[in-house]
Parts: C-alpha cells; sequence; structure tokens
C-alpha cells in the first residue's frame, strides 16, 4: 500500500531557501490541516566531489567539496510528488540536487 504523504529532504544552499519556499508553497507542499508554507530546516554540512563533465554550483571538479547548507524538510501528498520535485528543481541552483522522498507511515493528519 502506497503511503498518502511522505516526508522530502532537499539539500540546499542558505542563498536558495527563500526560492525554495516559494516553489514548495506553489504547489501545496507543506500543507498540514488548516496550515500552509508548513517547512522546517536546519544547517548541515554536506561533502561532494564533482566528477568529469559536470558543471559544479559549487567546488571544483575532481576536487572533494565541503559546504554548509541547509536541510529543508517538508511533508507532501504522494499524490503530487512528481510535481513537487519538479517544482524544487526549477529553483534549485545545483545540477544534481538532493532530495529524498520518504514514505510517512503517519502523520498525524487523521489520514
Amino acid at each position: 500500500m502506497l503511503s498518502a504523504y511522505c516526508k522530502l529532504e532537499i539539500f540546499v544552499p542558505e542563498s536558495h531557501l527563500e526560492a525554495v519556499r516559494a516553489a514548495l508553497l506553489s504547489v501545496d507542499a507543506g500543507h498540514i490541516g488548516a496550515y500552509d508554507g508548513c517547512l522546517s530546516y536546519a544547517p548541515v554540512t554536506s561533502c561532494w566531489r564533482p566528477l568529469p563533465g559536470t558543471s559544479p554550483y559549487l567546488g571544483r571538479v575532481g576536487e572533494l567539496c565541503t559546504s554548509p547548507e541547509l536541510k529543508v524538510e517538508v511533508t507532501c501528498r504522494t499524490d503530487d510528488l512528481s510535481r513537487t520535485i519538479s517544482a524544487v528543481k526549477k529553483v534549485h541552483p545545483y545540477e544534481e540536487p538532493v532530495i529524498n522522498a520518504i514514505p510517512l507511515l503517519a502523520t498525524g493528519l487523521g489520514e
């Protein structure tokens, strides 16, 4: 059985938080009961190494990069997952943004 809701984890540079927040709001992600625009974010440190053929937003090809980012967490309906991810990708600066979709067994939303 497919869960009705999932949680997205989106890793983004702080400079793009507002664009991601607006994109999520535009597709109604983070709608919880009588509230919308609900999300959480916290600072994290991420690392990656751009491989040949990439055009990294941060870092240099072949070198390990470490940078502060924000981890944004938001709940969305599973039925809306594709359009939610598409909306985030349109405003995210990375070639390969990390967007994890995690099915939720329960949310407290009464569904």
